[in-house]
């Protein structure tokens, strides 16, 4: 029987093999250093885990000069995670392994409704993706499911005005999934996916069809005193400004959500955006619009938080190339900061709410298997 005890050499297994797999892969010397450890604590713990089978050696490194260091790496056939991120239209799959690798990703249309039809789909559809993966071999240890609105710890939608949806319970899901899960919102799991290799403290700004965002202190999501912490939609940017869907006026939604830009090109905001680039008069005066609106709730967050923000999203997958023009309008309004360096794009796109809800199953595996 596995020891749940956690004593200090089994907290030290588990903090080297998450930070193996956080990391990619790392060498000795870079596990005693980054984790405070001694050499001979560091070389008996490795050691245990590889005859374990939990890391394997994957080469070495480019030498510095003398002997080349060992790079390590998490077994792949540890096990996969899976994300799926419920949108109003559609389905985002991703398959994860051990290494924190999307190894398959799939968005399929499926609208979606509050019935036993829908969800019975969605289950359908979740085992064929899994089916279709090339190597299955390895089994799935959990499936971490997405959605945009406020989730509780008993995996209740408690509002979603994305899916115009309401305390929706997702206890009963088992028979459907057929794994381990859990419920997440899904600004937290792009969030999670952005943020958790992250050494400092970062705000992330989720702009897509709802305006949300998640805060990252001290190595994990602050969740607020009611799971409602990164509502940063609903700031209000302009007096007595444009409606928003909660009923105030002027709250950033209004402004910064994707549906904004997508209401111009029959919501396509792929096509938005070419149109941008071709010089398309409209598009280039919403978009233009949009960064001022922008720029406004960004220097907010960082008056708030006085730390790194991330831009995510759909919006936040386009965003990269206009940073410079972006940088400009902050500057206006934040007179603090010599730069905007503290403002950078996500790393992912439409995978990354699934990502983050797939990754707790991999961080979580070390410390319930060992």
């Amino acid at each position: 029987m596995r020891d749940t005890i956690k004593t200090p050499k089994r907290l030290n297994k588990i903090r080297i093999a998450n930070f193996i797999s956080v990391k990619g892969f790392a060498s000795k010397n870079e596990i005693a250093s980054v984790l405070n450890l001694s050499m001979p604590t560091t070389l008996q713990n490795v050691k245990e885990l590889m005859e374990a089978g939990y890391i394997v050696e994957t080469g070495e490194y480019e030498s510095t000069g003398g002997r080349k260091a060992k790079a390590l790496a998490v077994a792949e056939n540890l096990g996969y995670a899976v994300g799926m991120d419920i949108t109003a239209h559609h389905i985002n799959f991703v398959l994860v392994n051990m290494r924190r690798k999307i190894e398959r990703w799939k968005r399929i249309r499926l609208v979606f409704e509050d019935t036993d039809a829908y969800y019975e789909q969605m289950g359908q559809e979740l085992h064929q993706f899994i089916r279709e993966a090339e190597d299955m071999e390895n089994p799935v240890i959990g499936v971490g499911i997405s959605v945009p609105g406020i989730v509780n710890q008993e995996k209740v939608l408690l509002q979603s005005h994305a899916l115009g949806a309401s305390n929706i319970s997702f206890q009963d899901m088992d028979s459907r999934i057929g794994y381990p899960y859990r419920l997440e919102n899904d600004a937290n799991c792009a969030a999670y996916a952005e943020l958790v290799e992250q050494d400092c403290d970062t705000v992330y700004l989720s702009l897509s069809s709802t305006v949300g965002g998640a805060i990252y202190l001290h190595d994990s999501l602050y969740p607020g005193e009611h799971f409602r912490s990164g509502e940063f939609g609903h700031m209000v940017i302009e007096a007595n400004g444009r409606v928003c869907y909660c009923g105030k006026k002027g709250c950033v939604d209004a402004y910064c959500s994707a549906k904004v830009l997508q209401r111009r090109t029959d919501d396509n905001l792929e096509l938005f955006f070419q149109k941008v680039r071709e010089g398309d008069p409209d598009c280039m005066q919403a978009w233009e619009e949009y960064m001022e609106y922008l720029a406004i709730a960004v220097t907010n967050l960082r008056m708030a938080f006085d730390c790194r923000i991330v831009l995510g999203g759909y919006v936040g997958g386009y965003l990269e190339e206009f940073l410079p023009e972006l940088s400009r309008k902050i500057k206006k309004h934040n007179l603090f900061d010599l730069d905007t360096a503290y403002v950078r794009t996500g790393k992912y796109k439409l995978e990354a709410s699934a990502y983050g809800a797939a990754l707790p199953f991999v961080k979580n595996y070390f410390e319930e298997n060992m």
